[in-house]
């Protein structure tokens, strides 16, 4: 199996939000989902995989978590 940089998809309460994604992005949404699931397992929803890949880039932005930091220091007013 390939090694990709999401896990398993997690369980999680969902919000709802509505989006249009460029015909080639969701193409590739399709294939990593194949690529994702073991063989002989069906294909996870393409659509789940969005907010695990958002969360994982986030969580890599350095400038983002720096961003983050400084924002929540200064609602604790340290």
């Amino acid at each position: 199996m390939t090694k990709l940089k999401l896990g398993p998809l997690p369980d999680d309460k969902p919000v709802k939000v509505s989006h249009e994604l460029p015909a080639t992005v969701f193409q590739d949404l399709k294939l990593y989902a194949r690529l994702l699931t073991d063989d002989g397992q069906p294909s996870a929803d393409p659509l789940k995989l969005i907010a695990p890949m958002l969360a994982r880039f986030m969580a890599t932005d350095r400038a983002f978590a720096k961003a983050r930091r400084s924002q929540q220091s200064s609602k604790t007013g340290a």
